[in-house]
């Protein structure tokens, strides 16, 4: 066995001037230089990098560049902003423009909404106009209603009238009659009675009785004249409403009523006048046999 001299694999030291080099490379082998001979790294190298001074400024010319890179307010910068700025703003106008335009730029999507928004539109207009429209009818039927009920309640008053259920006042004549001589009988009072009416009276009163359609005379002269059982005194005053022209003329012609009940000795005098009032009422009475017809009322309430 050989002996190993330990100054055979030692390497061989080389000083390091780290003054007099500008960037000495760090030396260390990527592998053994030799079959069987270790890695080695300098430490002092490394100590040596550690304190090295920083490498020497860039020249001129990377300073000259640098400048170049840097942004200058120049008219051409400021002409090119300004392009920028011109561009943007009519860029916004367009697309206002496009909004407020016709449809034909917007997407699909887009209008899409614009349709569901228009049909909802539509379908609250159309609920609206039905709700109008149920409203008129309403109106127009309470209209109608209350305009039947002013009809029968004006009917009603007519029929009043005539029955003698309720009091009337109008245009008319007044008859009044004096018996001095008794001559005047029922027939007298019937054939007046009958005159007015075919002259057009429509109220009617005697005294203080009311004459009616169920109305009749009897009586005489010396014991009284009565008016459906009531006894009446002369001289008797006759209130009749209608034509005053038509109904004085009635009762003026010749061989009329006035003319007869002079011949019995009778005064009769017709007096005419705007405003005759007729207070004497009858009780309402009910038909005993006759009854409505029932296809008569149905088409008076239509």
């Amino acid at each position: 066995m050989t002996e190993h001299d330990p100054e055979a694999t030692r390497p061989e030291h080389r000083p390091h001037h780290a003054m007099h080099r500008k960037r000495p490379a760090r030396r260390a082998t990527a592998g053994p230089t030799s079959l069987g001979e270790p890695l080695v790294i300098n430490p002092a190298q490394d100590a040596a990098d550690a304190h090295e001074p920083p490498a020497d400024p860039p020249s001129s010319a990377w300073r000259t560049l640098a400048r170049m890179g840097r942004p200058r307010a120049t008219k051409a910068n400021l002409f090119a902003a300004l392009l920028a700025v011109l561009l943007g703003f009519g860029i916004t106008t367009q697309i206002q423009q496009t909004d407020a335009g016709g449809l034909e730029d917007l997407r699909q999507d887009e209008l899409v909404a614009l349709l569901d928004s228009v049909n909802s539109q539509a379908a609250r207009l159309e609920q609206e106009a039905d709700r109008l429209t149920t409203t008129r009818d309403e109106l127009k039927n309470s209209t109608g209603d209350a305009a039947a009920l002013q009809a029968a309640k004006e009917r009603l008053e007519m029929l009043g009238v005539l029955n003698g259920t309720l009091p009337a006042t109008g245009p008319g004549i007044i008859i009044t009659i004096q018996d001095n001589e008794k001559g005047v009988q029922a027939a007298n009072l019937l054939d007046t009675v009958e005159e007015l009416r075919d002259a057009g009276a429509e109220a009617i009163q005697i005294n203080d009785q009311r004459v009616i359609v169920s109305t009749w005379f009897g009586g005489s002269s010396d014991t009284g004249l009565t008016v459906s059982g009531h006894t009446i005194r002369a001289p008797y005053t006759i209130l009749a409403i209608g034509d005053p022209h038509t109904m004085s003329t009635a009762m003026a012609i010749p061989g009329g009523v006035v003319e007869s009940l002079r011949s019995m000795g009778a005064a009769a005098t017709v007096t005419s006048s705007q405003q005759v009032k007729v207070t004497a009422l009858q009780p309402a009475q009910t038909p005993q046999y006759a009854q409505p017809e029932p296809s008569a009322t149905a088409k008076e309430s239509s």
